[in-house]
């Protein structure tokens, strides 16, 4: 399975050790995926192509909340098992990719709605 945090970012991140700038994204859209997406979180796409924004309260304890609810209106019956987090709407790069925590199966006309996705990089000395 390939799903976690993109090498680019975790090369970015990990040079702020170096002195190096890490440039982060303007913002973070979450794409639906039916399977596994890969590491360029092309594969296993869901018929709903459209990304929506993902924004995310400040970090605590190694980790990111959720502080909206992305909402995707579902055209197609499958069963949504992963996402991609991009930097941008549309075309791109590619963040992170995760597997749910429970497979969801939707049909046409469904609401698929995203009230909590955690982003953490542990473990943390505490």
């Amino acid at each position: 399975m390939t799903v976690g945090i993109i090498t680019a970012v975790a090369n970015g991140l990990l040079n702020t050790f170096r002195g190096t700038a890490y440039t982060a994204p303007a913002g973070t859209y979450v794409k639906l995926h039916t399977a596994d997406p890969g590491a360029a979180g092309t594969n296993a796409a869901s018929a709903v192509t459209t990304r929506q924004q993902a924004t995310f309260t400040a970090s605590t304890v190694g980790s990111l909340v959720l502080s909206n609810t992305p909402t995707f209106s579902m055209t197609a019956t499958e069963t949504i098992t992963h996402i991609s987090v991009w930097d941008a709407s549309t075309a791109g790069n590619i963040l992170w990719t995760a597997a749910l925590t429970t497979s969801k199966a939707v049909v046409n006309t469904d609401t698929l709605t995203f009230s909590g996705i955690t982003f953490s990089l542990t473990p943390l000395a505490v």
